[in-house]
C-alpha cells in the first residue's frame, strides 16, 4: 500500500512538474503511459538516496510525449487521481517536486498537490 501511494505521488508530482496543463479529449497520452514512465520513480519519492536513471528516463519521456495543453492536463489529472487519497509525507512531496530539477529538466511552475490542471500549459 505504501508503494501503490508513493508512486501516485510521484507520478502526480512528475506529471504536475513534466507537463502541466487541462485535459482534453483527444489527449495521446494515457493514465497507463503516466503510470508506466514514473514507476521507475516509486522507490526514489518512497525512500530517498539516488534518482535512478530508469526514472529520469520516465520523466524525460513522458514530457516528451505530452506535447499539447490536452496531454499535459491529462498527465496532470491522472497524476491527482492516483495520489487522491493515499497518505503522503512532507519528504515524499519534497522528493517529487525535487525530480524535474534532479533529472535536467526546469518547469516554469510549482510541483504540488494543490496545482490546478486546468491551469497547466
Amino acid at each position: 500500500m505504501a508503494s501503490s501511494g508513493v508512486l501516485k505521488l510521484a507520478s502526480l508530482m512528475l506529471v504536475l512538474m513534466v507537463v502541466s496543463a487541462p485535459m482534453a479529449a483527444k489527449a495521446a497520452v494515457t493514465c497507463g503511459d503516466v503510470v508506466n514512465h514514473l514507476m521507475p520513480c516509486v522507490s526514489y519519492v518512497t525512500n530517498g538516496g539516488q534518482v535512478p536513471a530508469a526514472c529520469c528516463n520516465g520523466v524525460k519521456g513522458l514530457y516528451a510525449e505530452a506535447q499539447t495543453s490536452a496531454d499535459r492536463q491529462n498527465v496532470c489529472k491522472c497524476i491527482k487521481s492516483a495520489v487522491n487519497g493515499i497518505p503522503y509525507s512532507g519528504s515524499n512531496l519534497g522528493l517529487a517536486a525535487g525530480l524535474p530539477d534532479k533529472c535536467g529538466l526546469h518547469l516554469p511552475y510549482k510541483i504540488s498537490p494543490s496545482t490546478d490542471c486546468n491551469k497547466v500549459q
